[in-house]
């Protein structure tokens, strides 16, 4: 691995997941949110990527599989990678107990990239990019790991007063959603920021719509008019 690649990688970030690992598909925990929110993701991945079926896909940032999972379920043959042990080992165990055929890897998205450029028809990387140092190195990574008209998305939170103020005062400190401490704020993404990251990567955007919670329901729902606080964005590969 070569010192960007490294230098890509915030150990302190990875370690905040390592100790919550063993939680991972505890439904009424820390992860629960994760949990309430991947139906509506994976329906929008596989919606806007005409469908999963046999589809070769790579997901960035797997973690304990929650996404990686579900993709498979929905027939695509999908690879998992995360710089996380803890993570990777709780992934690798839970696609036993749900009889699936996932690859998992500690590997860096750029290494990746390098090893497997031009593979995959579908690339997610979701609530990934604001745990790194560097976001546009790992969404260039996605570039190359998909196919010229290949589907690449990305998931991650608003940075305004009002994303500070639910998905951190809120959601860690008086909803507890989260363990305190999950997020810094500083490195929160505009969408107007990951848009041109998108764009000079040689991405094309799509669509994106926002993630919504009302804390009385508690219900979650995509809502493309409120990109406030948490949002998805679908891009595509520029063909040749």
């Amino acid at each position: 691995m070569t010192n960007t690649q490294q230098n890509n990688v915030d150990l302190n970030e990875v370690a905040k997941f390592e100790a919550l690992a063993s939680r991972w598909w505890d439904t009424e925990n820390e992860f629960k949110p994760l949990h309430d929110i991947n139906p509506l993701r994976t329906n929008y991945i596989s919606d806007r990527a005409n469908g999963l079926q046999g589809k070769k896909v790579i997901d960035i940032g797997c973690g304990g599989g929650i996404l990686s999972e579900a993709m498979a379920k929905l027939g695509a043959d999908v690879k998992g990678i995360d710089m996380g042990e803890a993570p990777l080992a709780v992934a690798k165990l839970h696609k036993e107990e749900s009889k699936l055929d996932i690859d998992y890897e500690k590997i860096t998205a750029e290494e990746i990239a390098q090893r497997e450029a031009g593979q995959y028809d579908v690339v997610t990387c979701l609530e990934m990019l604001e745990h790194v140092p560097d976001p546009s190195s790992v969404i260039k990574a996605c570039m190359t790991l998909v196919k010229p008209g290949g589907h690449v998305f990305f998931s991650t939170i608003n940075r305004n007063p009002k994303a500070y103020l639910f998905a951190i005062v809120g959601a860690e400190y008086i909803l507890k959603m989260l363990p305190k401490g999950t997020h810094d704020y500083a490195k929160f993404i505009q969408p107007a920021e990951l848009n041109n990251y998108a764009r000079k990567a040689g991405l094309e955007v799509t669509h994106m719509t926002g993630m919504t919670y009302n804390p009385l329901t508690k219900v979650y729902k995509l809502n493309d008019k409120d990109v406030s606080v948490n949002y998805m964005m679908h891009t595509q590969k520029i063909e040749a």
